[in-house]
């Protein structure tokens, strides 16, 4: 009697698909959660006035990098529990704070919820192109890593620069090659999960929303700047 088909193992293979096609799904699932305490922080940020960076640039931007990397290592740490869920979503909220500063000074503009519309929207097609890319390269894109990691640290010496030297073309710049590269860590990151290469959903999803994060961000900076209208 032949076994029925329904009775038979998956193989190998099919195993591996099913459990990356789950870490896939599960990373889309907390990144469409953790959408909501980033827009609650901007928003409890745009109505408190809140300013990270208001008193000292500098000293803002040391407590904001500590700050972070502070939740990202506590997020490595707990993210094979539900702990890890937790901190990771008040990461998000965190970064919504940070991010309020730059939505209020939009929301100050004619059609500033014009941009911020078009800055959301911009970054759901990057989103999308890097999500078809992602699952259509099926060739591992790890040797992109280090050159991505070394493009941001050079983006982070550069804004902490800028902080002196003030200059509007440095800050655009910073904008543009900022997007281009975190575009380009999207595509880096969810291939990372396809392949198997991330196999744990909360690193995963710390890693596209920061991405994300970083590609709305700058484009809105960049819509503010030459889509601003201030009449």
């Amino acid at each position: 009697m032949q076994p029925s088909p329904m009775m038979t193992p998956a193989s190998p293979s099919q195993t591996i698909a099913l459990a990356q096609n789950r870490v896939l799904r599960n990373t889309y699932a907390l990144l469409a959660l953790s959408m909501i305490p980033t827009v609650l922080g901007a928003w409890v940020g745009v109505q408190m006035n809140f300013s990270f960076f208001a008193g000292s640039p500098v000293i803002g931007f040391v407590a904001f990098l500590a700050i972070a990397f502070g939740f990202m290592f506590a997020i490595e740490k707990t993210k094979n529990s539900a702990m890890g869920v937790v901190v990771l979503l008040g990461f998000t909220f965190f970064m919504g704070l940070i991010l309020s500063r730059l939505v209020g000074g939009v929301l100050g503009l004619k059609n500033g919820a014009t941009l911020i519309g078009l800055a959301g929207g911009g970054t759901a097609i990057i989103f999308a192109v890097m999500a078809s890319l992602a699952s259509t390269i099926k060739c591992d894109l790890s040797g992109m890593g280090k050159a991505l990691f070394i493009g941001m640290i050079l983006l982070l010496v550069a804004a902490f620069a800028n902080i002196f030297l003030q200059l509007p073309a440095l800050m655009i710049a910073i904008s543009v090659i900022a997007i281009g590269i975190f575009s380009a860590f999207l595509l880096y990151d969810l291939n990372r999960v396809i392949t198997g290469g991330e196999t744990n959903y909360i690193s995963a999803t710390l890693a596209v929303y920061l991405s994300l994060y970083n590609i709305f961000s700058n484009l809105l900076a960049l819509l503010g700047i030459f889509g601003g209208d201030r009449d």
